[in-house]
């Protein structure tokens, strides 16, 4: 092996050391991550919007009088599950279609705890088994989501950190033309915390 050789293999292990330091993997991976994240958070929205059908049947069942509330419910999760709200990993740097899903979110959700928090009001409703057991999957999902929506801001975190940072920020910037991503805010105080549901009767 002549000098050259050695000269020109130890230039490429330098070049391929500096690239990966410039952000050449580390920028995609964390990208890649809080992808993952947001399909998560979208995941757990989804499965709340799952439930609505087998609530509408419980309360249409045995609460007419909330035919009004339910209503709003079925509305509020029309319009949050529809196609047009719906982001992928190209819209996490747009705050704007952020804040378009967040809201229609926030609205299916107050809607949601406006029906819980009125039937609570009907002991003939909530001791029924149905609608316990409603009342249960729709608190684990509130949990579900809180946590979708916490380890999604982490991944964003870390991204925009990544981005930003020597020296990824060399390649974020020259190679992959990097932008910021969106975290996901709570519009109204407290909303990213599961609604605490009283099971007890009056």
């Amino acid at each position: 092996m002549n000098f050259k050789t050695v000269r020109n293999a130890a230039l490429a292990l330098v070049a391929s050391i500096g690239l990966a330091a410039c952000g050449i993997n580390s920028v995609p991976a964390a990208e890649e991550n809080a992808k993952a994240k947001w399909a998560d958070v979208e995941a757990a929205f989804q499965e709340r919007a799952n439930l609505v059908p087998n609530l509408e049947q419980i309360v249409m069942s045995s609460a007419e009088q909330e035919r009004q509330t339910l209503d709003a419910v079925i509305s509020a999760r029309a319009s949050a599950t529809r196609p047009e709200i719906r982001l992928d990993g190209e819209d996490l740097g747009d705050p704007e279609k952020m804040a378009q899903y967040q809201e229609a979110q926030n609205t299916f959700g107050g809607a949601l705890s406006r029906l819980m928090a009125n039937v609570e009001a009907y002991p003939e409703l909530k001791s029924q088994d149905n609608f316990g057991r409603f009342m249960t999957q729709i608190e684990g999902q509130e949990n579900r989501i809180r946590v979708a929506i916490r380890d999604y801001n982490e991944a964003v975190r870390d991204y925009n950190t990544t981005i930003r940072t020597f020296p990824d920020t060399i390649g974020a910037n020259l190679i992959h033309g990097a932008e910021p991503m969106v975290p996901y805010e709570a519009v109204s105080e407290g909303a990213e915390v599961a609604p605490q549901l009283d099971m007890t009767s009056n």
